[in-house]
């Protein structure tokens, strides 16, 4: 049987674990392609809703998927770009294998205690936003992306999310031992060869060579060096890749196992999950492999470690708040849903939404990491009235007593499209614009127009058809 995969590549995988070359080129070679989305428990918060929206995506049912409690699997691939619960949230399309993170993460913390959390390499999103439904409201995620451009797309996903919760930060690796001893948990989901998505996105096979794993591997090192001091003591880190190469997995083990104080942890399997254990020959470390002729989901590889040392948490100067007026709080009191313990941050004249754990720490992130985004952004007290911003929209922080105009799909659509939906409504002011119940933005109706407030970065682009 002939295969596209590079040979290099089929050879170094004989004799690992699981590896059944003639099936794992026949599932290549067939390119069947899997759809599977997460569910955001946020913003779906009954049996009906989640069965009302994945009846959208296909009328033909959905199935499970079995190692994440909000993960299923579409039997098509609809179009996500003209659904407008995409756009409001409900659920984020992710690789089901991917998804087995929720089981490393309830193996190894504790997840009723507040956590302090870092995906390190989180955009475009899918694992931040895993983490984020995982942990307790009083907890806090740190979301970084080195590279600018995917740090905006990582901002956009989780403001979409809706959780306040959270950080976006745009700092390099080495930046976080600036914060030494500070993390419960990080994740590191390292660049890597890419190997293990090679039957979604074949176009990867002509990038692979053994230099570039090689060179993967010296950067997923140095990655995990420059990232470890800010692990606190008992603290705990999660690595994983999309790779199937051992160079990239059970030799990062064994070279942590070396390096480190690091204690390796097992994470518990079902059986017919087909996930298949890996035990390194050198300090017996496990990981988890994913095949994709084993188990319904791309090529993964995980594995998770405590940390057995840590350095003294290193605590800011105390720096003063700018306060709110009590206008400016009047101004905005009537637009938000908070509990009494969250803080207001004025930032550049807009005002942030703080959870109390993240405006305790707000003054040491922002002197030592370039900061994105921060809890929900609720928008710009004028005079008389608030001028809101997208992110309070997609959050739960929202008012439910505002006024909010429903949208139809073809309505929606448009919208999204930061057209006028020609709507007729008495509403007069600014409005939530919502679609079967999820808010999709805002807009502000005048006697004889509407003005779209949706951000002009979002909008759909590509041309409505069939809908």
């Amino acid at each position: 049987m002939s295969s596209h995969l590079p040979a290099a590549l089929l050879d170094s995988l004989a004799g690992l674990p699981g590896y059944n070359r003639e099936t794992f080129e026949r599932v290549h070679a067939a390119a069947e392609k899997i759809t599977s989305l997460r569910l955001n428990p946020t913003k779906i918060k009954s049996p009906e809703k989640a069965q009302q929206v994945l009846q959208s995506l296909s009328a033909a049912g959905v199935s499970k998927v079995p190692w994440n409690s909000e993960g299923y699997y579409l039997p098509a691939r609809p179009s996500f770009t003209f659904d407008p619960f995409f756009h409001a949230g409900a659920y984020y399309v992710q690789e089901a294998s991917s998804m087995f993170l929720e089981q490393a993460v309830r193996a190894t913390v504790d997840l009723s205690a507040p956590l302090k959390v870092l995906d390190l390499c989180a955009a475009p999103g899918g694992k931040s936003t895993l983490l984020q439904s995982l942990i307790s409201p009083d907890s806090l995620l740190v979301a970084n992306e080195v590279i600018k451009v995917r740090a905006a797309l990582l901002a956009d996903n989780l403001t979409k999310w809706g959780a306040p919760n959270v950080v976006v930060s745009n700092n390099d690796p080495r930046d976080f031992s600036r914060l030494p001893g500070y993390f419960d948990l990080v994740v590191v989901d390292a660049p890597c060869s890419g190997s293990g998505l090679f039957r979604r996105d074949p176009e990867l096979v002509s990038e692979w060579s053994p230099e570039n794993v090689t060179l993967c591997s010296q950067r997923q090192q140095r990655i995990l060096a420059d990232v470890l001091p800010a692990v606190k003591e008992d603290g705990i880190v999660i690595y994983s890749t999309c790779s199937f190469s051992a160079e990239e997995d059970e030799v990062i083990l064994d070279w942590l196992a070396d390096h480190f104080e690091l204690e390796n942890i097992t994470i518990p399997l079902e059986e017919q999950w087909e996930i298949i254990p890996t035990v390194t020959h050198k300090r017996n470390c496990t990981g988890y492999r994913f095949y994709p002729d084993r188990l319904k989901g791309e090529g993964f590889f995980i594995a998770c470690f405590r940390k057995r040392s840590g350095g003294a948490v290193r605590r800011p100067k105390e720096q003063k708040r700018v306060a709110l007026t009590a206008r400016q709080r009047d101004v905005i009191t009537p637009w938000l849903n908070i509990p009494p313990s969250y803080q207001y941050f004025l930032h550049q004249d807009e005002v942030l939404i703080l959870p109390p754990l993240l405006a305790a720490e707000m003054p040491l992130l922002q002197q030592q990491l370039y900061i994105r985004k921060a809890g929900v952004k609720a928008g710009q007290p004028g005079q008389k009235e608030l001028i809101p911003d997208h992110q309070l929209a997609a959050s739960m922080l929202v008012s439910d007593d505002l006024p909010a105009v429903s949208l139809n799909l073809q309505q929606a659509l448009q919208y999204l499209r930061k057209e006028d939906p020609g709507v007729t409504t008495g509403v007069r002011g600014w409005s939530l614009v919502r679609y079967e119940g999820m808010n999709l933005g805002w807009a502000k109706f005048l006697p004889n127009r509407m003005n779209n407030y949706y951000p002009k970065e979002l909008r759909i682009l590509k041309e409505i058809t069939g809908v």
